[in-house]
């Protein structure tokens, strides 16, 4: 599966959230299918976090700036949070 591809698609016809204060706002609301996690995103910002447990999280294989890019934003984003997937099959990758 391209993730990239996934990624662009389920921005353009899903609903997809951009930042860490948004991603725990969208899973303490039970909004978020998964969580997209840039390489570089600092491994303190993740572990511990209660907000995040239960919700898959994939670490996507680029850094906040490829991630964005992927998205098709022109700025970096360390976590996305996708509550909608839309046409995209985004939801079939595997969480680590």
């Amino acid at each position: 599966m391209d993730v990239k591809r996934e990624i662009r698609v389920a921005v353009n016809t899903g609903k997809v959230d951009f930042g860490l204060e948004e991603a725990i706002k969208d899973v303490n609301e039970d909004k978020c299918e998964l969580l997209i996690v840039a390489s570089n995103c600092p491994e303190e910002r993740l572990r511990g976090k209660k907000e995040f447990k239960g919700v898959p999280i994939y670490r996507f294989n680029g850094n906040n700036k490829s991630l964005g890019s992927a998205a098709g934003k022109p700025f970096a984003t360390s976590i996305l949070s996708v509550l909608d997937p839309g046409e995209s099959n985004i939801l079939s990758i595997k969480a680590e």
